[in-house]
């Protein structure tokens, strides 16, 4: 039997200003806040509606994950969920990618596998989906 197909369900965006872009999302596709995480690695404003989670990000001044410094704004990664996350990573080195890092279990922090994709696009695989991106 094949395994169902990866589903994208997470996007993050690393934003100069967590408050302005999660109102932005909120008013104008009026998505709904569903986590707030303050941690040692960065700070974070999840979305949602409902099935996709969208992550706004910001790395203040001497914390490490961020793009370009501080009031760096773009793509910072986006999310896959998978049935094996042993098998998908098996198929990514196999395809040119590479594993990247293991997030640290914070609090709050999803701690899913991230790899590289054959340009450095980061991405992360997960066999749960993300709770950031249902309701409660």
């Amino acid at each position: 039997m094949e395994n169902a197909m990866a589903k994208i369900r997470h996007i993050a965006i690393q934003v100069p200003d967590l408050e302005k872009a999660a109102a932005f999302y909120e008013g104008a596709f009026e998505l709904k806040r569903v986590a707030q995480v303050d941690s040692p690695i960065g700070n974070a404003i999840s979305l949602s509606d409902g099935i996709m989670n969208l992550t706004l990000l910001h790395f203040p001044e001497g914390t490490k994950g961020g793009k370009g410094g501080p009031d760096w704004a773009g793509l910072h990664h986006f999310g896959f969920v998978v049935d094996d996350e042993d098998a998908t990573a098996e198929k990514i080195k196999q395809l040119g990618g590479e594993f990247f890092m293991q997030l640290p279990a914070y609090p709050g922090v999803d701690a899913e596998k991230k790899f590289k994709d054959v340009n450095g696009i980061v991405f992360d695989v997960s066999s749960h989906d993300w709770r950031q991106a249902k309701e409660g």
